[in-house]
């Protein structure tokens, strides 16, 4: 039960209904005996820049988690941004200091990457393949470089995004390859959606369903969509043999980076 004494997080975004976030964070707090609670809020993109400038006066509320499609829009309206965040151009978690200014970082890559090695996949030496080059699949992208990868691949139906975040990435990881082509999943050790592709239950395929059969028996096949848990793709996927790695998966492995950064919960839970 809240009260007037309830201090909040948010999680902002647009669709939200489909988050896990809430339950995720909330259970926690309870079971911990905590006075806080998330709420989700489902923000019109043009209240976007009103909504900042009311969470710098927001006493009670100590930080937002960043979702679908306010990850890039969001990072230029903050105070100071991780030199990660400032890399991506990308924030999925914000702080709000006392003085009301804005601190925002990125660590959707961070809970990918603990989530593949839930799994057993190391990325050291691998070569990996990245479906979207937003937010989310820009964090995961530099994550992976940051861990090792030896050879990574990003598509995106907007070929000047790939374009920019691979020159920013070869110039942050030289020691990476990095390409956007491709003519079989047979080589790749990870294959990931991090596009919204698959949300809701919709039975859509992040690629075409003869180029998934070309998936080799033992990769692992990642997706960033929290629901349904097991996507179309990932379906597929796992009927070929892959290790199959959920987006709820990766949404609990992060909470506790997210719930560190806004001052609410300790690493490593």
């Amino acid at each position: 039960m809240m009260g007037g004494a309830t201090q909040l997080v948010a999680i902002v975004g647009s669709p939200i209904a489909q988050v896990k976030s809430p339950a995720n964070f909330n259970r926690w707090f309870q079971e911990n005996h905590l006075d806080l609670a998330m709420i989700p809020v489902d923000l019109h993109a043009d209240a976007v820049p009103a909504f900042i400038d009311t969470l710098r006066g927001w006493h009670n509320l100590k930080g937002c988690v960043i979702t679908v499609p306010y990850k890039q829009v969001i990072a230029p309206y903050l105070d100071h941004l991780s030199q990660r965040a400032s890399l991506l151009g990308s924030v999925n978690v914000v702080r709000r200091e006392a003085d009301g200014t804005l601190c925002g970082d990125n660590v959707d890559g961070e809970g990918f990457v603990a989530a593949a090695r839930q799994q057993g996949f190391a990325p050291e030496g691998k070569k990996a393949l990245i479906l979207g080059a937003g937010g989310v699949g820009s964090a995961i992208a530099c994550a992976l470089c940051e861990a090792g990868i030896a050879e990574l691949v990003i598509t995106d139906l907007d070929s000047h995004r790939v374009q920019a975040l691979a020159a920013t990435l070869h110039d942050a990881f030289p020691n990476t390859c990095i390409g956007h082509e491709y003519q079989s999943l047979a080589d790749f050790d990870l294959v990931a959606n991090a596009s919204p592709v698959g949300m809701g239950d919709s039975g859509e395929l992040p690629l075409p369903a003869a180029m998934l059969e070309t998936l080799a028996a033992g990769c692992l096949a990642a997706d960033v969509v929290t629901s349904p848990v097991t996507t179309a793709f990932l379906a597929r996927a796992q009927a070929l043999g892959a290790t199959i790695q959920t987006g709820p998966q990766m949404a609990r492995a992060q909470m506790g980076n997210l719930g560190h950064f806004m001052g609410v919960m300790p690493l490593g839970i």
